[in-house]
């Protein structure tokens, strides 16, 4: 299996990526930092760290500092794969970057102008950039699988607003770009599918609750449903799962979520549990239960 995961530096790429690599396939990890450069984010976490990782569990991790707002450079990616692979199984658009660039609950008068333009073209035109070029080697064969990773299901987001004109935004979009994209990939027997993990319990939210992976529950004194998060695994494993399903079409167009898919295919998180934090969510907000968080992992 050859795949591509954009956005692999860390948190939910990393995660697909290392899963992926876990089944055997040889992964494209890309990104912008890296052990010589950092991006924005200026975090620590690389794409090699990521390949390294990625090589650790099974499979090959191939390291490809890109920039996805770049068209010259994903088609020049693209053209790597095929030259040295001849094919693509599994495209991952994880491209987000937009963190420091979103105000919680700011109207879209008080908020500002450009970092919101610069959030929305770092979710959306990096994802579809991407599709662009590598969708043209991924429609070679038939059985491939794009996956559009975003923060909520098409239903949870319906009804509720996300944090800010522009996050909402980027977050419904990515959804509908899978649903778009499945028409088009149907024809070619093909399949894309948004996914979205649960509460992750990645690098930068682990230093936000001020916890590490040893001790995560001490989180849950500031947010409940912190009781109910999950490592980047998860929902790599979910993302592993359906690459492997012969009957993956099943999902064309579908917007998903982890524990959803855990259900399903069987798999847990890396600790054995199978977190549901939509669920916990959605029984808490709609339903006015009284309910444990223990009760949906």
């Amino acid at each position: 299996m050859i795949a591509l995961v954009a956005g692999a530096t860390r948190g939910t790429g990393r995660g697909i990526a290392i899963q992926l690599g876990a089944i055997g396939a040889t992964v494209y990890c890309t990104g912008r930092t890296t052990r010589e450069q950092r991006s924005e984010m200026n975090r620590s976490e690389t794409i090699e760290e990521t390949a390294e990782l990625v090589t650790a569990a099974g499979g090959k991790g191939i390291p490809v500092q890109v920039d996805h707002l770049d068209s010259g450079q994903v088609k020049a990616l693209v053209e790597r794969i095929d030259r040295e692979q001849g094919r693509l199984d599994v495209l991952v658009n994880d491209i987000w970057g937009g963190d420091p660039l979103f105000e919680w609950d700011s109207p879209i008068w008080e908020h500002d102008l450009d970092n919101g333009l610069r959030l929305l073209r770092l979710a959306i035109d990096t994802h579809m950039i991407t599709s662009h070029h590598a969708l043209k080697l991924l429609i070679r064969n038939p059985g491939g699988l794009v996956v559009e990773v975003t923060d909520g299901t098409t239903d949870f987001n319906a009804t509720r607003y996300r944090v800010s004109p522009y996050y909402d935004l980027a977050k419904v979009s990515v959804n509908r770009l899978a649903f778009g994209q499945a028409q088009d990939l149907a024809k070619h027997g093909c399949t894309a599918v948004a996914i979205t993990p649960g509460f992750l319990r990645s690098e930068s939210m682990l230093e936000h609750f001020g916890v590490t992976e040893e001790n995560w529950r001490e989180g849950a004194t500031k947010e409940p449903s912190w009781a109910v998060s999950e490592t980047p695994a998860y929902v790599g494993r979910a993302v592993a799962a359906i690459a492997q399903d012969p009957d993956k079409q099943r999902w064309n167009g579908k917007s998903v979520d982890s524990g959803a898919l855990a259900k399903v295919y069987g798999f847990t998180d890396a600790d054995g549990s199978r977190p549901d934090v939509w669920r916990f969510i959605t029984e808490v907000q709609e339903r006015g239960k009284d309910v444990s968080p223990d009760d949906y992992r």
